[in-house]
């Protein structure tokens, strides 16, 4: 008969139901749009960040006559200083609105993440891990 190691835990056997891997389940795919998310949020911060840049080397330009180049799609436009400072001003304000609206969907999913923690949390206790690897 072989003795137990030192230092083992012993599980204790926890029945599974099909709810509960549903609420698993779930788990996953909402930890795993709301990193999407993040990454989506990330990309449009450094896009705002470049359209802040732009904009503020923009109001640096002393000739007021040159023609300034902006990107509509995969084309160059050519435009008054003026009306490229009202094209960067216009697309910075859609991008904050498209990046809170993202930041909006994220704590909504965190409040959903919250939620099922608890549940699976209190029937499995430590014998799940539903916190994110720190890799």
């Amino acid at each position: 008969m072989a003795a137990p190691k030192k230092g083992a835990v012993a599980v204790e056997d926890v029945h599974v139901t099909f709810e509960d891997q549903q609420k698993i389940n779930k788990f996953a795919r909402n930890t795993n749009r709301m990193t999407e998310l993040k990454n989506e949020i990330e990309a449009k911060k450094k896009t705002l960040q470049d359209l802040q840049d732009a904009s503020d080397d923009l109001m640096m330009l002393d000739d007021d006559s040159l023609l300034i180049p902006y990107q509509i799609g995969d084309v160059f436009l050519s435009h008054t200083q003026e009306e490229t400072q009202e094209m960067l001003e216009a697309a910075k304000g859609s991008l904050e609105r498209e990046v809170k609206g993202l930041e909006d969907k994220v704590s909504a999913i965190q409040q959903v993440l919250g939620d099922l923690k608890v549940q699976l949390y209190a029937k499995f206790g430590n014998n799940i891990n539903l916190e994110p690897d720190e890799s």
